[in-house]
Order: structure tokens, then C-alpha cells, then sequence
């Protein structure tokens, strides 16, 4: 893991920051930043990344995927189908077979 100037090592999730702070359209380092909020069990800042995603990068199809299951986690069950009917949408245009089948599964189970 890269040191910061003090000598303290970062966290992955501050070398993301970094990333996107340097390159804040690059899709990769935010969608790889928003996975790392969402598996630290930062909600509000994985939403906040995701939403970014959607707004400059709509075409990354695996944000969809992974916001809608952010949001079905936390009961936010209109939220998730918009979501995830807009990736089908992206994903089906894309060509991308198996990420729509990923997103019609996840989609057909909310409640």
C-alpha cells in the first residue's frame, strides 16, 4: 500500500479518493471507490458515487447492477427498480447479455 508524507499507510479507500480527485470523470476509480464506500458501510457516500456515475458515465454498465443492490439493501425498493430498469435499458443497448440477465434477476426479486 502507497505511504502517505507521514509515513502512514493509506486505505484503499484513500487512494480512490485520490484517484477521483485527480480524474473525477474516470469511471473506473469512482465506481471502484463507490464499491469500497459501499463495503466499509458508507451508504450515503456509495450513493453519492453511484449517482455520480449515472450522471457522467452512463454508460458504465456495472454501476447499475451494483447501485440497484445498495439500494434493495436499504429498502429503497422504487429507487432499485428505476435503477436497474434504466441499466436493462444501457445494458440491452450495450449488447451486454449477461449483465441485463443480472439486472432482470435482481429486478424480479425486489418485493
Amino acid at each position: 500500500m502507497a505511504e502517505s508524507t507521514t509515513g502512514q499507510k493509506k486505505s484503499r479507500r484513500q487512494l480512490l479518493e485520490e484517484f477521483v480527485a485527480k480524474k473525477p470523470d474516470d469511471a473506473f476509480s469512482r465506481y471502484g471507490l463507490a464499491l469500497e464506500c459501499m463495503n466499509c458501510g458508507d451508504s450515503a457516500a456509495a450513493d453519492e458515487h453511484f449517482r455520480a456515475l449515472l450522471v457522467h458515465n452512463a454508460d458504465y454498465i456495472p454501476t447499475y447492477l451494483m447501485y440497484g443492490q445498495l439500494l434493495a439493501r436499504e429498502s429503497r425498493i422504487e429507487e432499485a427498480r428505476r435503477v436497474l430498469s434504466s441499466g436493462i435499458e444501457a445494458a440491452t443497448k450495450a449488447g451486454n447479455q449477461h449483465a441485463c440477465s443480472e439486472m432482470e434477476a435482481l429486478l424480479n426479486n425486489l418485493s
